[in-house]
C-alpha cells in the first residue's frame, strides 16, 4: 500500500499543523451548516474533520441496453483542515480515502463484507492527499479554492476484472462559492472541480485528461440547525491523450442536520440522469461533519 508515501505527507501534515497555537474568539450567528458552508475557512487553531461516504450502485449504462449485472462502489473519504491564519484565509489538510467495490450482480450491501472474493470484489485505501484551502480575496470571505494532490495507492487499477481506483496522479482544484439570500432562509453554493489526472496511459482509464464538475446545490433552512437541499451537477472527462472522453449528469437531494454545536449530519441521493461512455446509476450518501 506505499506505506512510505502515506508516513512522508503524515509527517509534512504534522510540521504545518504545529503552526497552528491558538484558537480565535470570534462568533457568528447561525449553526455550522448555515455560516459554515465549503466556501468559507475556519481561523487558527480550529479544526474541521469530515467523514464522508458514498454508495453507487448500478444496473444500467450507456455501454448496452437493458439490464446489466449490478455493480457497486464504495468510497469512504476522511478530510482534516485546521487553520493556520488569524484572518481565516488559509486551512491546511490531509484526505485518505477508501473504497470497497463488488460486481458480477452481488448485492450492492456486499460492499460492506470486504470479503475479497476472487473476480467480484476488491478493497483498501487507495489515495492520499495533502490539500490546502485559502481564500485569494480578503473582501469576498464565502469565495475560496481547495487544491489538493492526490497520491495513488493501488498497483493496478483492475485485478480479475474488478476496478478499485485510478492509479495515476491527480491534482485537483475545487472553486467554492455561496450566497445567502436575505432573511437566511435561502442559500445558493455553487463548486467548480477540476481534476487533472496524469500517468502512464496503460494504468488507468484516466491519466491525461481533465475532469470538470460543474455543481449547483440550493438550501432551505426552516431552522438555523436544518436544511433540505436540491443539487445538479454535470462531469465531463476531456480528453489529453488518453482516448477516453465521457461525461454524465446528475440531479437529487438531500438534508443536513446539526446535531451539536460542533458535530452536524447529512444525508444526499443523486440519480445520474445521462451521459456517454458511463454508467447509469444512483449514488447514497451519508456524512459527519466536526467543527471545533
Amino acid at each position: 500500500m506505499k506505506i512510505s508515501k502515506i508516513l512522508f505527507v503524515i509527517g509534512v501534515l504534522c510540521l504545518m499543523v504545529n503552526q497552528a497555537y491558538a484558537q480565535e474568539t470570534e462568533e457568528e450567528t447561525g449553526s455550522v451548516i448555515q455560516t459554515l458552508t465549503p466556501s468559507k475557512l475556519i481561523g487558527k487553531g480550529q479544526f474541521d474533520i469530515k467523514w464522508f461516504n458514498n454508495l453507487y450502485t448500478q444496473t444500467e449504462s450507456t455501454f448496452t441496453e437493458g439490464r446489466e449485472p449490478r455493480e457497486t462502489f464504495f468510497t469512504s473519504t476522511i478530510e482534516g483542515y485546521t487553520g493556520v491564519s488569524d484572518n481565516k484565509r488559509v486551512n491546511v489538510g490531509l484526505i485518505l480515502e477508501f473504497r470497497s467495490n463488488v460486481v458480477a450482480d452481488r448485492s450492492a450491501l456486499d460492499v460492506f463484507s470486504f470479503d475479497g472474493e476472487r473476480g467480484t470484489a476488491r478493497s483498501g485505501f487507495t489515495s492520499i492527499a495533502p490539500s490546502v484551502k485559502v481564500v485569494p480575496f480578503a473582501k469576498v470571505s464565502n469565495f475560496s479554492i481547495q487544491s489538493s494532490f492526490f497520491i495513488p495507492l493501488v498497483d493496478n487499477e483492475v485485478e480479475e476484472g474488478v476496478f478499485l481506483d485510478q492509479n495515476g496522479f491527480i491534482w485537483q482544484n475545487r472553486f467554492f462559492y455561496d450566497y445567502t439570500f436575505p432573511g437566511d432562509d435561502f442559500q445558493l453554493f455553487t463548486e467548480l472541480n477540476s481534476e487533472l489526472s496524469f500517468g502512464d496511459k496503460e494504468d488507468s482509464f484516466a491519466n491525461n485528461s481533465l475532469n470538470l464538475t460543474p455543481g449547483v446545490f440550493f438550501s432551505y433552512f426552516p431552522s438555523s440547525k436544518f436544511t433540505i437541499l436540491a443539487l445538479a451537477q454535470h462531469s465531463q472527462r476531456i480528453d489529453l491523450g488518453n482516448d477516453f472522453a465521457q461525461d454524465f449528469t446528475a440531479v437529487g437531494g438531500g438534508m443536513k442536520y446539526q446535531l451539536t454545536d460542533e458535530l452536524n449530519i447529512e444525508g444526499l441521493y443523486t440519480n445520474f440522469v445521462r451521459g456517454n461512455n458511463t454508467g447509469l446509476g444512483e449514488t447514497f450518501n451519508i456524512g459527519l461533519r466536526a467543527v471545533f
